[in-house]
């Protein structure tokens, strides 16, 4: 009798704090929304708040760079955010904006490219999801032959550059894509981490190499094509009749925000085996969803240790179709053939993953790249002035840079 009272009190003690509002809060800012949004609250934050007696007040925004700058600059950021770009986080742990997640997070279930220690030694961010980019995808059915002739015809690529404020992003994948299978590991990150100038041999020759694949400066139907079309959308032609494009190189998560491949039933070939001029070995760019820290509450603290935990990894993988990189949390065998060789790629030992370059780069350096490969697909004339601009930006004074982006360099 005496127990149950005890539950039926500690019962009333967490009802009554909520309802005049003195439930321990922990703010979380991400950039999900809609859908994705229902599904981060159904598998990770409603478990959360049950589990630990902890609210979490969720805001999600497309632009949620901009809210978090506009946050910091009024001195109301959140306790937690997810952010896609480590280049992003580390100039806000220069700013002192972030605190180390030392003692925090199981730093070695993490391979480097994802928990990626600053120069002070310290690790700011862990991931909460993963992706693969370094793939092509096409309609199953189509034999190799196709796809070679498909890869040398600018009209077979599905391809869409926009995306709001960050449009562009989708071209800039492409070329560090081709740098990194035309070139290799240490190459691009030498680039990756500010050293090798954008005026360089190798860099060079993956702007031109994407240019032709794109046809860059030939059509004008096709630029249209390109530059209005959003990058979700892009493979709505695989569908048509006749079919409008053939070959997609797109991230894995993809195949949760396109319709059309779950239609046309996608399959995927690594994208080094339709890059002309690769030689790279087993090496992947790969991208995530950051988890960051600028409050350490308690409240904030247990909501890290709790995204860090393979439950959680497992749920929101899961929620979304996708992918967690911690070790402890490793894939069932169930699911799509591609789910299951992609989550396999992701952890391998053997293979070299390597941070999305673009998101790795200061803010200034990323935004103005994703501008630089519209002007270029309209008026690739234009590549040594686009080129000087960027240099010009990477020697730039105060800005952070990684020193690492791979998680191993041959």
């Amino acid at each position: 009798m005496v127990a149950s009272c005890l539950v039926l009190l500690a019962a009333a003690v967490v009802l009554g704090a909520r309802a005049v509002g003195r439930e321990p809060t922990v703010t979380l800012l991400a950039n999900w929304t809609g859908r994705d949004e229902a599904n981060l609250r159904r598998a990770v934050i409603e478990p959360f708040e049950r589990a630990y007696h902890v609210r979490v007040d969720y805001q999600g925004s497309s632009a949620e760079s901009q809210v978090l700058g506009a946050d910091v600059e009024a001195g109301t950021p959140p306790d937690v955010m997810v952010l896609t770009g480590p280049g992003e986080l580390a100039d806000y742990a220069g700013q002192k904006q972030l605190q180390p997640l030392d003692g925090l997070i199981p730093r070695e279930d993490f391979g480097t490219s994802w928990a990626t220690p600053l120069a002070d030694g310290h690790v700011y961010w862990f991931p909460l999801k993963a992706d693969l980019k370094s793939i092509v995808w096409y309609p199953a059915g189509t034999g190799e032959g196709q796809r070679r002739a498909a890869r040398d015809d600018p009209a077979q690529w599905c391809v869409g550059m926009g995306s709001g404020a960050t449009s562009g992003w989708p071209g800039t994948d492409w070329i560090e894509d081709i740098l990194l299978q035309q070139q290799g590991p240490r190459v691009y990150q030498s680039w990756a981490s500010g050293k090798l100038s954008w005026r360089s041999p190798e860099v060079r020759q993956a702007w031109t190499t994407w240019g032709r694949l794109m046809g860059a400066g030939t059509s004008e139907k096709l630029l249209r094509r390109t530059l209005k079309t959003g990058y979700a959308e892009a493979s709505v032609p695989v569908t048509a009749t006749p079919r409008g494009c053939t070959l997609e190189h797109q991230a894995s998560f993809i195949r949760t925000q396109s319709t059309a491949w779950k239609q046309a039933d996608g399959r995927y070939d690594p994208s080094a085996a339709l890059i002309p001029g690769a030689t790279a070995k087993d090496s992947w760019e790969v991208s995530g969803d950051l988890v960051a820290l600028l409050h350490a509450t308690p409240q904030a603290k247990r909501l890290i240790r709790y995204l860090s935990s393979p439950a959680a990894q497992r749920a929101w993988a899961d929620a979304e179709s996708a992918f967690s990189v911690d070790t402890r949390a490793r894939p069932t065998a169930t699911g799509p053939t591609w789910h299951r060789t992609l989550a396999t790629t992701l952890l391998s030992p053997a293979a070299t993953h390597c941070f999305d370059a673009s998101d790795a780069m200061p803010p200034t350096v990323r935004d103005a790249f994703a501008e630089a490969v519209i002007d270029y697909l309209a008026h690739p004339a234009h590549l040594t002035s686009l080129l000087t601009t960027l240099d010009t930006l990477r020697s730039a004074p105060g800005q952070t840079w990684l020193p690492s982006v791979c998680d191993q360099v041959p």
